[in-house]
Order: structure tokens, then C-alpha cells, then sequence
């Protein structure tokens, strides 16, 4: 049976399409395909590889529930500690609460990446018969190759992280096909299978993607990159050796989850070294545009494709990234619901290196570190180039990171050209930025916006902004891979000091002290993670991978009193930690459910734990 195509020409595609004004019946002779058609034709065979990247999740999207067809969007930034959405309806909200489960969530994870899985399975068996040509030679159709196979790999990751072990998809399966016989693999040979696709795309790979017209395209650094990321993960205790899991086996009893082998820490480590060698080797560095660490480390999210980023989607219609952490008091009114808690910027460090909050009392007062200098009853004296005089004590002197990555009260935010603002933020009720007095309009329910991932030259009226990018990987994740590894496998050598270090010297702060113990150095690279790569979904899944989500996320979010009337930048009562969400986490959360439907599709797959 002659399988029919539809190719989906979307703005993912290289040529436009006739104008939607025409019938829908008068189709154009490219819209109904037959796969020989497409695969000998090297424009249509294009065409179609590009339609597999517009299932990559939207990771800009973390507010937006997706829409029908739609890849997508990313609940996992505001289903950690990190974030907050002041929107209704939202997917990360019904999993703070715990109103989610097999037959009524609505991100379909399973189904856009099996589709992704199965465009890019049709692709490499049939683009064997396309011949080369002027619009296409030899190596073009081998690249071409190698990014379908990195692309299956991908989709297969996106299944494991959230789902554990899933079937490994490697060739088209039939319409009329037996689907009982695809069961869920365990997590191992899901990992194995992973990483022997990612080897295999290098080899047909360039190293690195140069050419503009190609940006947005995996290179053999990006294939290491997610195969060093997913050895981390295999390393970690949700899958190696987790005793929770030890007696999950399929309807054959067949085991899921293996018992623990400290060589899986080894391989992790040595594939993020290797990973690292092959980026620097290929020109790839940590992005440093000057002297100023906060313009270094926010830079490295607005300016697309620099040297530090190994691969990332391409979004260019999505503006609400920026939109939903504009603050109101802007021109046009920003539409602020992307709130940073007050959990994540108490942790971020000071100036000096240390941590400025040891601890809490019961009344939920910080319990502060003395040699930090902080303190959060005092107003800063004069002005510099991140906040204005009177600012709190709360945001003086801390890590630039915390400048590139926070809105908070008493800010400067966008004082150049256009918008030209001269006054500081202000989050209280009736504030400029905060609650005003009609209560049905958007405001920031911690006090707090996310300013890491926008662009400072975005204005909301008219919304217009740049074209828009979602870093799947780069440099800076691969250091702290490696460290965390490399010191899970043989403790805290100079090579974990070393890459550390190499992210906090960019960050304009000082390295670790000597002396530190595994369990010590442990717990760093955590808190290194948590800063270093805040708002771009690693917390959720370190969270889960680390086994600690049952005491993060089964706790209370916090931010400032931004529902009383009356205050003002130096209102004391307005910096009080007020309890904004209390979220819920059972030990089932730790995978997501697979779908009721797809259970019944195939009988042969089993429900994940809890579920």
C-alpha cells in the first residue's frame, strides 16, 4: 500500500505556500505527495526534514498551553522551585497541585515525539533514493542524514526524561502493524540506543554548524552533547539503581530500571569531557563579549548562535517570551507573568562568593550568613549600573547573574533607547509594576519577573522584537556535566575545580575553596546548576534526577506581600516571604503518567508507578 504525505509547510518550511484565501479543495500540485515523489525530488526531500523540526518543544513557551497539533510547550521551569505563572489555565499549575493524571493532562508529550520519531524514520529509509545532484550532492544528502538520526535520538531523550523507559522506535511501522509488540524498553537500552544514535550522526555531521543559512541544525558537537547528557542522567539515582523502581518490570516481568553501577558515572564523565574537547576543538567557549559579567552571562541568551551554544530551535514568531516578563509600567503595558520566587533569588550568592541565607527560621525569617554582607533591612546609598539608590538591602551586592536573571524593586530596567525608563521598578500594590487597585488585570504574584532569556531591545507597543531562539545545549551545561560526574566517579580531582571554577570566573565570581570533601563539592555543583542554568528546564529534571523533588516541590513557594495596600520602596513590610503557592509532590510525580489512550492503543505497555 502506497503510503500518502501531507507535507505540513509551515513557517518551519523553505517556500511559502499560496495565499490561505484560495479553497481548500483547489490544491496545488505539491500538496498531496506520494513518498516516491517526494524522495526523488531534492527540494520536497528537504522540505520534509524540515517539518520534523517543528516538533521540537516550544521551551520559549512557558506560560501558553499548546494549542491542537501544536509541539509542546514547557510546564517544567514553573513546575520547579524557579518559577511561578500567574495564569489561569495552566499545565504547570494543575501539576503544582496535583490535579493531573493519566486521562485528563493535556501535554502530549508521547504523541509529538513518536510523530517526530516516525517523520524521521520514513526519512532515512527513503532518502537513499534521491539521486545527488546540483540542489543536493553526496555530502549534503549524508548531513541531511546524520540530522534525522539526531533529531530520532532527541525525541527518544525527550520521551525518557519525562516517561523513564518507553519502546525504541527505529523504522516505520505499518498501518496495519501488531503495536503489542512494541513494549516499554528498559531505561538502559533506552540510553544505549541514544547514544549509539548520537555516535552514529556525528560521524555524517559537520563540526560545527558556521554557515547563517544553517543555524538552527545539530553538528557532531551537539550529537556528544546529548549523548553526555543523557549518560548523566542514566548516572543519576532516579534511574541507577533506584530502589523505588527495583521491582518495576513489564506485563513479562521483564525489569525497567537496573541496579546501580558506579561505572555509569564514569562513562557520563568521560562522555562530557569528550563533548568538551570536540566544542573547544571546533572554536566553542564560554561567551564573554567584555569585562561586565552581567552583560557576559545575559548575553549569551539574546545573541543568537554565539560561540557558547551548540544547538537551539528557532521560534521567530514567538514574542511572549519578553511579553510575559515585560512589567506593567512600561509602554504598553507588559503582560508580567513569568514571576522568579523568592525561593531562587534567596539562593542566588553575593558579590564576595558567599551565600547570603544559611537557613530559615519557623516564621520563615532568613537565618543569615554573617561573613556574606547581606542585609536585608538596609537601602543602598547610591545608585550603580543594576539598581537605584534606596534599592533594598535584599538586592545589593549580589552575583551579577542574579542582575541578569531578576526583576526586582528597584531596578533599572531598559533605561536606553526606546523606552528610556528613569525610575526603578516597583512590585507593591499600586506600584508602578505591581497589583494595581483593579484586581482583574496582570501583575507579578511573587514581587519578582524572570529577566534571563528576554531580549533588552523588545518593546511591547508595537510588539516587536528579534527573532527568538531556544538553547537546547551549549558549553556551560557540558562544564558542569563534567563536574558533576568526574566527582560522583573519583571525588573532587582538579578537573571538577577546574570547570567549576570556569563558570564562576565568567560570572564575575571567585572560585571554590580548596579542601572541599565529595559530599561538599556535591552539593556546590547542585547549587551551581541551580544558578548557572536557572530558566532553561534543567532545574525540574535535576530536581527528579537528584531524587530531591519530594522535599523541593512538596513545599511552599514564596515571594513578597504584594497584596496589601499602602506600601511604598522602603516599606518593611513589603519584603516579609508571604506564601504565594503550596505545591504538592508525591513520589509518583517522579514520571509522568503515559496517557490512557495510548495504554489502551497497545495493551502491551505498562502504567508508570503511582499512576
Amino acid at each position: 500500500m502506497q503510503s500518502y504525505i501531507i507535507l505540513l509547510l509551515a513557517a518551519v518550511l523553505l517556500f511559502t505556500t499560496s495565499s490561505c484565501k484560495k479553497d481548500y479543495l483547489e490544491k496545488t500540485p505539491d500538496e498531496d505527495l506520494t513518498q516516491e515523489q517526494v524522495f526523488t525530488n531534492a527540494i520536497f526531500a528537504e522540505q520534509y526534514l524540515a517539518n520534523i523540526y517543528s516538533h521540537l518543544p516550544k521551551e520559549l513557551a512557558m506560560v501558553d498551553n499548546p494549542c491542537g497539533g501544536c509541539a509542546v510547550n514547557n510546564p517544567f521551569n514553573a513546575a520547579s522551585d524557579e518559577l511561578e505563572i500567574s495564569y489561569e489555565p495552566n499545565f504547570a499549575n494543575a501539576m503544582n497541585n496535583g490535579n493531573w493524571n493519566a486521562d485528563s493532562y493535556v501535554q502530549d508529550i508521547w504523541s509529538q515525539s513518536y510523530i517526530a520519531i516516525r517523520k524521521a524514520n520514513i526519512f532515512l529509509e527513503n532518502i537513499g533514493k534521491l539521486v545527488p545532484s546540483e540542489l543536493a550532492g553526496e555530502d549534503k544528502i549524508t548531513n541531511w542524514k546524520g540530522e534525522a538520526m539526531f533529531l530520532r535520538a532527541l525525541h527518544h531523550f525527550f520521551l525518557i526524561r519525562a516517561y523513564g523507559p518507553v519502546p525504541i522506535i527505529d523504522r516505520t511501522l505499518l498501518l496495519d502493524e501488531d503495536l503489542t509488540a512494541f513494549k516499554r524498553q528498559p531505561i538502559e537500552k533506552c540510553v544505549e540506543f541514544i547514544v549509539s544514535e548520537c555516535d552514529k550522526a556525528a560521524a555524517l555531521l559537520p563540526l560545527r554548524i558556521t554557515a547563517t543559512t544553517d543555524y538552527g541544525k545539530p553538528s557532531k558537537v551537539a550529537c556528544m552533547a546529548l549523548k553526555a547528557r543523557a549518560l548523566l542522567y542514566m548516572a543519576s539515582p532516579l534511574w541507577n539503581g533506584n530502589p523505588d523502581y527495583a521491582s518495576f518490570k513489564d506485563k513479562e516481568g521483564m525489569r525497567l530500571f537496573p541496579d546501580f553501577q558506579a561505572a555509569r558515572w564514569d562513562a557520563a564523565a568521560a562522555a562530557a569531557k569528550a563533548c568538551i574537547d570536540l566544542a573547544e576543538s571546533a572554536g566553542h567557549k564560554l561567551h564573554r563579549s567584555g569585562a561586565d559579567p552581567v552583560k557576559n552571562y545575559q548575553e549569551v541568551f539574546y545573541i543568537n548562535f554565539n560561540e557558547e551554544v551548540f544547538f537551539t530551535s528557532n521560534d521567530p514568531d514567538y514574542l511572549n517570551i519578553d511579553a510575559y516578563s515585560e512589567p506593567r509600567g512600561m509602554p504598553g503595558a507588559g503582560w508580567p507573568l513569568q514571576d522568579a520566587t523568592q525561593n531562587i533569588v534567596d539562593d542566588y550568592e553575593m558579590a564576595n562568593g558567599m551565600r547570603p541565607i544559611l537557613g530559615y527560621n519557623a516564621d520563615m525569617t532568613p537565618i543569615i550568613n554573617p561573613l556574606s554582607g547581606y542585609n536585608e533591612r538596609t537601602q543602598a546609598a547610591t545608585a550603580t549600573d543594576q539598581y537605584y539608590a534606596g534599592t533594598r538591602g535584599m538586592y545589593v551586592d549580589r552575583e551579577p547573574r542574579f542582575y541578569a536573571s531578576i526583576n526586582f524593586t528597584g531596578a533599572k530596567f531598559k533605561t536606553g533607547p526606546p523606552q528610556n525608563r528613569s525610575t526603578p521598578l516597583e512590585f507593591w500594590k499600586g506600584g508602578l509594576d505591581g497589583r494595581p487597585f483593579d484586581a482583574g488585570a496582570n501583575f507579578s504574584e511573587t514581587g519578582y519577573l524572570m529577566k534571563k532569556l528576554t531580549n533588552p531591545s523588545y518593546v511591547m507597543q508595537p510588539k516587536a522584537g528579534p527573532i527568538r531562539t531556544w538553547i537546547f545545549f551549549r558549553l556551560g551545561e557540558q562544564y558542569l556535566n563534567y563536574a558533576e560526574a568526574l566527582n560522583e566517579a573519583q571525588g573532587p580531582l582538579p578537573d571538577v575545580y577546574k570547570y567549576v571554577n570556569l563558570i564562576r570566573d565568567r560570572a564575575g565570581l571567585p572560585g571554590l575553596p580548596p579542601g572541599l570533601s565529595q559530599s561538599d563539592m556535591r552539593e556546590r555543583i547542585h547549587h551551581e546548576r541551580r544558578i548557572e542554568l536557572a530558566f532553561e528546564t534543567h532545574r525540574y529534571f535535576d530536581e527528579h534526577r537528584w531524587k530531591i523533588a519530594e522535599k523541593i516541590d512538596n513545599a511552599n513557594i514564596y515571594g513578597l506581600d504584594v497584596l496589601t495596600d499602602g506600601y511604598n520602596i522602603s516599606s518593611d513590610a513589603f519584603y516579609v516571604r508571604k506564601v504565594v503557592e503550596k505545591r504538592v509532590f508525591e513520589k509518583k510525580h517522579y514520571l509522568w503518567p503515559i496517557q490512557q489512550r495510548e495504554l489502551e492503543k497497545n495493551r502491551n505497555l505498562v502504567q508508570n508507578p503511582g499512576w
